[in-house]
């Protein structure tokens, strides 16, 4: 018998829109269109008290009462705070950030939860936003396949790497991760699906990871007339079974 649940990652460019409008309901509604069990949302803002459009965090966890919701915090933004968002609608048992900044360039990170699919049933969802700059992605790869993010000892349960990777061809990234985890692409090419600009969509820059005993049922890039209007970025969906 297998479980089966469906997983998203998201760049929600700060609930920018193509109307360059900071309009975060926009961003609920396409989460809402997603139908995802786990939610990954990258450059998120939390900025309670500042002002309403960069409420961005509470009001996409407040918007979404189904879902368990842990946020990831990079680094300070306009008196608040910006980083990554999961939300999963199975209980979320541990979260842990870890710090992928290269010193000179903007602060990253990658967010990991312990998400469990039923009892004694978990499984690692690392939510990702890595660099622009090749060399600093190149940095940010090595600690990412470090003992102290992916490769940490005593992680039971399989592990899902997925966000903004910012790599649209076979980097250094990509070359690793390949190495360790299967991806996601389409049948008939071995590429990625192309998430950005999400208007004329040409570079794949969202990307999805996974292990054995996960087993992959289906993907599609979502492209809703909301999907394109929201973000800069369109959603990448991967549907998965696992033994129960």
């Amino acid at each position: 018998m297998e479980k089966q649940f469906r997983i998203a990652t998201y760049n929600t460019h700060k609930a920018r829109g193509l109307d360059l409008r900071i309009v975060p309901e926009r961003i609920v509604e396409v989460v809402h269109e997603l139908g995802a069990d786990i939610v990954c949302l990258q450059e998120v803002i939390n900025a309670p008290g500042v002002q309403a459009n960069l409420n961005q965090a509470q009001e996409i966890e407040r918007a979404l009462p189904g879902y368990h919701s842990a946020f990831g915090v990079t680094r300070h933004y306009r008196g608040g705070t910006y980083g990554n968002l999961t939300l999963s609608r199975f209980p979320i048992v541990s979260r842990r950030l870890h710090d992928l900044s290269r010193p000179r360039r903007e602060p990253r990170g990658v967010f990991q939860t312990e998400i469990e699919l039923a009892a004694g049933a978990p499984i690692h969802v690392f939510n990702v936003h890595l660099g622009t700059g090749h060399m600093e992605r190149r940095f940010q790869a090595r600690k990412l396949l470090n003992a102290e993010v992916l490769s940490q000892p005593g992680l039971r349960g399989p592990r899902l790497v997925l966000g903004d990777f910012n790599e649209w061809t076979h980097g250094l990234t990509t070359r690793l991760l390949r190495s360790q985890f299967q991806g996601l692409g389409p049948r008939d090419a071995d590429r990625f699906p192309r998430t950005f600009p999400g208007l004329l969509p040409l570079l794949s820059l969202d990307h999805c990871y996974y292990e054995p005993p996960l087993r992959l049922v289906d993907t599609k890039l979502w492209r809703s007339r909301k999907a394109i209007f929201a973000s800069d970025h369109l959603p990448l969906i991967a549907d998965f079974s696992i033994a129960a």
